[in-house]
């Protein structure tokens, strides 16, 4: 594996002629404190992103809980009247077919 640094001209002079396997072991637990924390910043903000999406979703499921129990209230509304009319229905027939019946009798006399 190859590994390429780029520094500046003023600090490659300063490091120029030391261990440089040295100042790589030295600096290496910095520079993985600084990698660990920027992970760590990066998953918080991830998190807080992911936290406010699942606010975002129970809102809609908490909106479409209450459309889905409004709209099965509406529907045995409407069955219930349904039946209503049908037993309406049903009776006005039966009256209307008494009456017909009625009137053929009055005609044949």
């Amino acid at each position: 594996m190859k590994i390429e640094l780029i520094i500046p001209r003023e600090r490659f002079k300063a490091i120029k002629g030391k261990d440089i396997n040295a100042l790589l072991r030295e600096n290496l637990p910095k520079a993985e404190e600084t990698l660990k924390a920027d992970r760590e910043e990066f998953l918080c903000e991830k998190i807080g992103k992911l936290e406010e999406k699942l606010r975002e979703m129970e809102s809609e499921i908490e909106e479409l809980r209450e459309f889905y129990e409004k709209a099965l209230r509406d529907k045995e509304l409407m069955m219930a009247e349904r039946d209503r009319l049908r037993k309406e229905n049903a009776e006005l027939r039966a009256k209307f077919e008494e009456k017909k019946s009625g009137l053929e009798k009055v005609h044949k006399t």
